[in-house]
């Protein structure tokens, strides 16, 4: 098979990680440990990888401080000092550049530096990689290639008619300019109404002169109830912080071992106790709001119970009756991932905020000068794209990445992703993908998924450069028993009913496959057995090639 060039480059190394956010930092740092020649390459001028690009007013993790940090290195989680409960972007990106400077990785991170193809040579079995820059193109070579390329990195960009002829700012809350926006009495209009907008609109709200929301589905959100983090409850944390990590590790999403959690379903106690129970979570604020009850994502009685109640409280929020119905979902709650908020719905009874419903007409069309939804025509100075991301399959997918025979990625995703354990792809040997299709990923807090894929990887490949193995490779069983397994799971749940970014049914002609696999801690055994098995399920090759 021919590469990506005709001539070979001169530059090899033993491996290179794609993406320079928490994945593709902390791999090279453990990559590195081996003594291994690592090169990571960035798009970006700056390390942070999500929390590089969605610089959008408002944006904020939704796993608290303490939890979303890495747990590695003991100096590292002692000396860094969270100011919030729920830490916004602006502090995470100066944690990443922290961890950045603190280990010394800058030195083997190429910024501005675009992967556009990546080839298995079976000839003697490496990947060639081609990279553009400000400085042209270029092409390297490496053992293995590791995509820390993000499950929420590709800005979903819907193809609206027109879009190109808008005259006005044009804006992406995954793409925000690195200088604030002027918005003071500007006509906005946002279309979207997911997380991201969910936290951006209160803040446009203030900002801007009119405010119009263009929703075509109403998302259920839970107050943040976000504050400073009190300094005696950090240093109590950091004070058993390994054993506090390793709680955290135990719960099915890999994170929230201080909350309450109930042991009954929400059908065995009464309604007065039922709302109880919700008004407490919901003035505590965060993802704890479902945990009262064990039974809300796989039974649709005791899901209602929490919609309905949410419902009502939307109602009571907001003033407008008929724009507190149009803010109520209908679906399942927890289908789509909740969303946190800090007076999101309060929002809508300002003066300057409009919600434009363009559930079943869509939106018709982008003019120079505005939008056309419904009909009518809404004159705009600036527009905001809060459409969400091509989720965990779009940026590896965007890259000409091909195995063996030369069968791309995509050839090979046709009907949706396959992978074995979200690690390994059948016929790509030595390519390893961070928090993967098959993974738990964005079901977790995605640290702790990171921080265990990367060592699983980094072990790995020790592994095989002790044993003397050049390649590694997912076997086709191994990868169909998994996919079955991963959809097996979700389909004993209520995930699968609403048209969520999980099953990839917010791009159009994408696969509705279910991608992330439920459940952190038999993941994580999964991946141990076989590991402990000398890598049962993939295939080990040794460096002989024709």
């Amino acid at each position: 098979m021919a590469g990506v060039e005709s001539a070979q480059s001169d530059v090899h190394f033993d491996a290179v990680v794609v993406g320079a956010g928490f994945a593709g930092l902390y791999m090279l740092y453990r990559l590195r440990q081996q003594g291994l020649r690592v090169r990571v390459f960035e798009a970006g001028t700056g390390v942070g990888g999500t929390w590089y690009w969605n610089r959008y007013p408002g944006a904020r993790c939704d796993v608290e401080s303490m939890e979303y940090s890495f747990g590695f290195d003991e100096e590292l989680q002692q000396e860094w000092e969270w100011r919030e409960r729920y830490a916004g972007q602006p502090e995470i990106l100066r944690y990443a550049n922290h961890v950045a400077d603190r280990f010394e990785l800058r030195c083997d991170i190429e910024l501005e530096t675009r992967v556009e193809a990546a080839h298995f040579i079976e000839s003697n079995g490496i990947w060639q990689l081609r990279t553009t820059s400000e400085n042209g193109r270029a092409v390297w070579t490496a053992q293995f290639c590791i995509m820390a390329t993000g499950c929420l990195s590709s800005a979903n960009t819907p193809d609206f008619e027109g879009l190109g002829d808008f005259k006005g700012d044009l804006l992406h809350t995954g793409h925000w300019p690195k200088e604030e926006p002027d918005l003071s009495d500007r006509r906005v209009g946002i279309i979207g109404t997911g997380s991201s907008a969910i936290q951006a609109i209160p803040i446009l709200a203030e900002r801007c002169g009119e405010l119009f929301v263009f929703q075509r589905t109403a998302n259920y959100s839970i107050p943040a109830r976000n504050h400073p983090l009190d300094p005696e409850e950090q240093a109590a944390i950091k004070a058993t912080y390994s054993e506090f990590r390793e709680a955290n590790k135990r719960m099915s999403s890999g994170f929230g071992s201080k909350r309450r959690l109930g042991d009954r379903s929400a059908l065995e106690v009464s309604g007065k106790e039922r709302d109880e129970e919700f008004e407490q979570r919901w003035e505590e604020g965060g993802f704890g709001f479902l945990g009262g009850y064990t039974d809300f994502l796989v039974n649709e009685d005791s899901n209602q119970l929490a919609a309905e109640w949410v419902r009502g409280r939307i109602r009571e929020i907001v003033r407008d009756p008929q724009v507190a119905d149009l803010l109520c979902p209908e679906q399942v709650i927890g289908c789509k991932r909740i969303c946190l908020d800090t007076g999101y719905f309060e929002t809508f009874n300002r003066d300057n905020v409009h919600l434009v419903d363009v559930s079943g007409t869509a939106i018709e069309r982008i003019t120079p000068r505005g939008v056309v939804a419904g009909g009518r025509g809404f004159e705009l100075d600036t527009l905001i794209l809060a459409t969400g991301f091509d989720a965990m399959t779009g940026t590896l997918l965007r890259i000409d990445v091909r195995g063996r025979g030369g069968r791309t990625l995509g050839e090979k995703w046709e009907e949706g992703p396959k992978t074995y354990l979200g690690l390994g792809i059948e016929g790509f040997p030595n390519l390893f993908t961070i928090t993967g299709p098959g993974s738990p990923s964005v079901l977790t807090n995605m640290i702790v998924s990171i921080e265990q894929h990367v060592e699983w990887i980094d072990e790995c490949i020790g592994f095989l450069r002790l044993h003397g193995h050049q390649t590694i490779e997912a076997t086709r069983q191994a990868e169909e028993e998994w996919v079955d397994h991963v959809n097996g799971l979700a389909a004993r749940t209520l995930y699968p009913t609403c048209n969520s970014w999980y099953l990839g049914a917010n791009i159009p002609g994408k696969p509705r496959v279910f991608m992330p696999h439920i459940g952190f801690p038999p993941y994580v055994e999964k991946c141990n057995e076989v590991a402990s098995r000398g890598y049962e399920g993939f295939e080990l090759g040794s460096p002989s090639f024709g």
